[in-house]
């Protein structure tokens, strides 16, 4: 605590012209220990350092330390004199509680993201296996990219991020998922949010369409509408997004949403000539399509697809991936794969923007790709994800029955349940679940552009469920699900 700075806050906000200098340090003690600014148990200077530090006489101190002892605000112990712990009302400060007013009104209207990182274990979705992840091999990684790290890399990044790495993604995309690209028009990002946002400031004008699936992912939702997008929600079946002529006709899109490879709720998969069709009418309509390639690492059954965005020459579209499934969330970094056209004017923007940092991490990941530990790392997770999966597909086949469709079981690491009682909500499903301990969100949830779907079910997410515990889990929800029916 710098008590100089604190003294000299305290009396710019206060009318103290005639106070003596005593009462000025006793009263700016007690508003910083009354307001939290000094914590419950910090340890104040000595009487004779505070005096020195602020070039007063000691009795002074003395006088405002006495005081606050008298007031029951600091004890005498035998490591010195410390703040007290007290039972203080919380009192509401126009910072902590601004006006409504003082958020813009295009952001009060963004859905809040899921809590991912609070929500561990049975079922919640979204996030990998974090205790199979290989934690000493990524540290050694890591400290071996700091220890190549000079001056130059300490400097302002390149705004598309490093190099190394973006040639590691490239040829990585153009093995696995047949993506074309060079290194030049992959874009290091913070995560498939920021690459969702950066797409929406940037590709779109205020009051453009966007359209988004339906049940879909919120947090596009949520890019959309801080960029002040029209969003429409773009009706998803069981073969994945699937819009009408009269969407065509009625809501022109600039912006499309989607998640082919393995759709965000449902798990269902965009087939090949939906993908073909897709490509062909956005760029009639002059529409660039957002690919966000979720959990195309993770597939069971039959081969991948291939992304969209390699389907054809020139596609109009702007791919998205991210690390947070495939190595860990905490690593924040994800990836777009723009047009050939559209590199140098995005790399302009970007270089409006903050600095790009975090080239070690860059560094070490790019590292981690090239000496093939990466791709080793993706098959156990595979291997352990197969088996989680074929786990919960057993216990909901032998503890549900008949009452539930299960979807998108084929790749990623979540599925979804569709319910086929009519009796059951999935909204109460969820909150029932909930106080079990279970997280189990419901698809009715994830409604886009206004607009209702109907999907009744739960989205599930199995990679944090420990083999062991599965049938026990999936029992107890099903054992909610029967106590919720209506």
């Amino acid at each position: 605590m710098d008590y100089k700075v604190l003294l000299t806050s305290f009396e710019h906000t206060q009318d103290m012209h005639a106070w003596p200098r005593q009462r000025i340090i006793h009263a700016c003690l007690r508003a910083a220990i009354v307001n939290g600014s000094l914590a419950a148990g910090t340890r104040l200077l000595a009487s004779r350092a505070l005096a020195t530090d602020l070039g007063i006489a000691r009795n002074t101190v003395l006088y405002a330390y006495d005081q606050l002892a008298t007031e029951g605000l600091i004890l005498a112990t035998p490591r010195g004199t410390v703040v007290a712990p007290l039972a203080l009302p919380k009192t509401r400060s126009s910072a902590a509680a601004p006006a409504s007013g003082a958020i813009a009104r295009r952001m009060q209207g963004v859905p809040a993201l899921p809590a991912s990182g609070a929500e561990v274990g049975a079922f919640a979705p979204g996030v990998p296996a974090l205790a199979a992840f290989p934690v000493p091999l990524w540290r050694r990684t890591l400290e071996r990219a700091w220890r190549g790290v000079g001056e130059h890399e300490l400097n302002y990044a390149d705004v598309a991020g490093e190099l190394s790495l973006r040639e590691e993604i490239s040829a990585y995309l153009g093995a696995s998922r047949a993506v074309r690209c060079d290194a030049g028009q992959v874009f290091i990002t913070n995560g498939t949010q920021s690459s969702l946002e950066i797409c929406a400031a940037t590709f779109a004008d205020a009051g453009a369409t966007a359209w988004i699936e339906n049940p879909g992912y919120v947090g596009a939702l949520g890019a959309f509408r801080a960029a002040q997008l029209r969003t429409i929600g773009i009706a998803v079946d069981a073969g994945g997004i699937a819009p009408t002529a009269h969407d065509w006709q009625q809501y022109k899109p600039k912006l499309i949403y989607t998640t082919p490879s393995h759709q965000y709720p449902t798990g269902t998969v965009l087939d090949m000539p939906r993908r073909l069709a897709l490509l062909q009418q956005a760029k009639a309509a002059g529409a660039l399509i957002i690919e966000d390639d979720y959990d195309s690492e993770f597939r069971y059954e039959g081969p991948p697809l291939p992304a969209m965005q390699g389907l054809t020459p020139d596609a109009p579209v702007i791919y998205l991936g991210t690390f947070s499934k495939t190595m860990f969330p905490a690593l924040r970094t994800g990836f777009m794969v723009v047009p050939a056209n559209l590199a140098a004017p995005l790399r302009a923007v970007l270089a409006r923007m903050a600095p790009h940092g975090r080239v070690a991490d860059q560094l070490a990941l790019a590292d981690f790709m090239r000496s093939g530990q990466f791709g080793m790392h993706l098959r156990r997770m595979r291997r352990l994800y197969l088996g989680r999966r074929d786990l919960l597909l057993a216990a909901l086949a032998r503890r549900a029955g008949e009452a539930v469709s299960v979807h998108g079981s084929s790749a990623g690491i979540h599925l979804s349940l569709q319910f086929n009682d009519a009796a059951l909500v999935d909204a109460d499903v969820t909150a029932a679940a909930l106080e079990q301990g279970i997280v189990a969100r419901a698809l009715s949830a994830h409604a886009t552009g206004l607009r209702q779907h109907g999907w009744n079910g739960l989205v599930l997410g199995y990679s944090q469920v420990d083999e062991a515990a599965m049938d026990e889990r999936v029992k107890m929800l099903v054992r909610v699900m029967r106590a919720s029916r209506r």
